[in-house]
């Protein structure tokens, strides 16, 4: 009973030291904190596409943003047929745009979205993915940092806010993605709408 009463007051006091922390360092910012008192009105939202082009091992090395970092494992390619990918690991240097569009030819993009995503499946295609969106424009500087699963039979599917930095300090909420476009296992687009309710302004 006593080991319980022990763990019960460490667990509260690890609690207050995490909000405390994340309060202490709000305040060396000097921002304030803004939640959201409605799922229907973020304190923050935008819109961007996300354009992840796999190197084919061929011919298209210049324009590939993406890699698979391992291959698919000998259970996915042996006992499914259907070739799920299981266990293959893709690592981005994405480029997220505004507009549906490519940036074009020295152009930069409004932003990037670096991490992986790992097929997690044996029976069907989902991934998980873990990455940030990197902004550096006028527009905004900082990262929004995203994790979750991506279960690609879904029409929509949300991955988690988890936090960020600068313009998007601590940043909490959730990425909407719905597949926009796709060429073949090569290229794909993701319409991600992405609604903060945890902003510090």
């Amino acid at each position: 009973m006593q080991g319980l009463a022990a763990t019960s007051k460490l667990s509260l006091a690890v609690v207050v030291a995490v909000f405390l922390l994340g309060s202490s360092a709000a305040a060396a910012h000097g921002l304030r904190r803004v939640v959201s008192s409605s799922s229907d009105e973020p304190c923050n939202e935008m819109t961007l596409y996300y354009h992840d082009i796999l190197y084919n091992g061929v011919n298209n090395t210049k324009n590939a943003t993406s890699a698979a970092a391992t291959k698919p494992t000998a259970l996915s390619t042996t006992h499914w047929k259907n070739g799920t990918y299981f266990g293959t690991l893709v690592v981005f240097d994405d480029p997220m745009t505004v507009g549906k569009a490519l940036p074009m030819a020295g152009e930069e993009p409004a932003a990037r979205a670096q991490g992986f995503y790992f097929y997690d499946k044996q029976e069907s295609y989902t991934s998980w993915f873990g990455f940030s969106i990197v902004f550096n424009s006028t527009a905004h500087k900082g990262t929004i940092n995203l994790v979750g699963a991506d279960l690609m039979d879904d029409k929509t599917r949300d991955l988690s806010v988890v936090g960020g930095t600068g313009d998007f300090f601590m940043a909490r909420g959730i990425a909407t993605l719905r597949l926009d476009a796709s060429e073949g296992t090569v290229y794909f687009r993701l319409q991600m709408d992405i609604k903060l309710y945890e902003c510090y302004v």
